[in-house]
């Protein structure tokens, strides 16, 4: 495994519910700088740059500098990743429940 896959573990990222927020944030603009986005949490911009260096890390949001600025980016293509976690299981209980369904079919017409 190389040193950029060891660093980025989404779901790390996405568990915390600062950083979910920020990612929302980040979603619903084409990029925010350090400020902007601190303004939407009860924290210091020193917590809210250490929650960003975390998604930057999963490779979640990329930054750039613009004059003494940094602006953030969201990434969403590591988000894929977990898609397809989720989606393996809901295929799996769509399944289940389908069976379910059709157990209490033929119970019911037995009866």
């Amino acid at each position: 495994m190389n040193k950029k896959n060891e660093t980025r573990d989404v779901y790390s990222a996405v568990a915390d519910p600062t950083r979910r927020k920020l990612l929302r944030l980040l979603a619903n603009a084409e990029e925010l700088p350090l400020h902007k986005l601190t303004e939407h949490f009860q924290m210091g911009r020193s917590a809210i740059s250490k929650h960003l260096t975390i998604l930057k890390d999963a490779e979640l949001v990329k930054d750039r500098k613009v004059g003494r600025e940094t602006r953030y980016i969201l990434n969403p293509e590591p988000l894929k990743e977990i898609e397809d976690w989720v989606s393996y299981y809901t295929k799996f209980w769509n399944e289940r429940a389908e069976l379910l369904h059709q157990l209490l079919e033929e119970e019911q017409n037995e009866t």
